[in-house]
């Protein structure tokens, strides 16, 4: 599989982790993503992909492409044989001047490229994208599309500073000293978040010590689970069971389980860092 990333200029910068390229054939037909403490948009350049948010609910078709926010629960993607897309993966607070809608409206609920640009903007770009010179000038095209629609958004200094804290401290602080800090009410600051991020400012930074906690898990070694939860700032390691099963629908044993049979499979495969497989 072949992945192509690099980081975008200012401002975009301020607001995007990465744009990627992406094409090949997916390690698995369906793999789980847990949540993360960011924002995801595809668009999508071959067959149609499914995404199901959530155990409960039908998985959906996207041929355009997808819109996530700030998930709270692990959402299932099932690929194509061979899947070809560009995307954005972003800071939390990296979609709300791409929105026409606040970010709340989205919350565990993706939605197609389509239905946030509207069918006539993105198929001019798909047909622009399809057509580019190779994945570099894929990427020119991506960057200078969320350039033309960054629009000035309220509040956006004030969740992305904050955003900054709970990510420098690994989601280890206290929401009211964040917005004690920050100079207004923790009402306020929650707004804002729901508004900008999707989520409350509490539910972002348990995402972060979530994710920071299982990126930072070697499978290839013994692991001692008491220790990982202790570091991690859990209050015992019951607590973090609870936190991983809500978050993974897996014990830590079995996410482990999973991620080795991943690595034994498709060493050094350009996913092998947070997907789960799924089958």
């Amino acid at each position: 599989m072949e992945y192509v990333s690099r980081v975008p200029r200012p401002p975009l910068d301020g607001l995007v982790d990465d744009l990627y390229y992406l094409e090949g054939v997916s390690p698995y037909a369906r793999l789980t993503l847990p949540p993360m403490p960011g924002a995801l948009l595809i668009v999508n350049l071959g067959a149609p992909f499914r995404i199901r948010a959530g155990t409960d609910i039908t998985a959906a078709e996207y041929a355009d492409g997808c819109v996530i926010t700030t998930p709270t629960r692990a959402l299932e993607f099932g690929y194509p044989l061979h899947t070809r897309s560009v995307g954005v993966h972003l800071k939390p607070w990296g979609l709300a001047p791409l929105l026409p809608m606040p970010a709340a409206e989205l919350c565990d609920r993706p939605v197609t490229v389509e239905q946030v640009w509207g069918r006539p903007a993105v198929a001019e770009l798909r047909d622009r994208l399809a057509t580019a010179h190779g994945p570099h000038e894929m990427l020119t095209l991506l960057e200078d599309e969320l350039r033309r629609r960054l629009r000035e958004t309220a509040g956006l200094g004030l969740v992305r500073h904050t955003s900054k804290v709970i990510a420098a401290t690994n989601g280890a602080v206290a929401i009211g000293d964040l917005s004690t800090a920050a100079g207004v009410s923790s009402t306020h600051l929650t707004q804002r978040f729901k508004e900008l991020v999707g989520v409350t400012p509490k539910r972002l930074a348990r995402t972060q010590r979530f994710a920071t906690t299982v990126l930072a898990i070697n499978p290839a070694v013994p692991i001692d689970w008491g220790d990982v939860a202790a570091r991690a700032g859990y209050f015992d390691q019951a607590h973090f069971t609870h936190e991983f099963r809500a978050f993974t629908g897996l014990t830590p044993t079995q996410y482990v389980e999973v991620r080795r049979r991943f690595l034994r499979e498709h060493p050094d495969h350009t996913l092998d860092s947070w997907p789960l497989p799924a089958d």
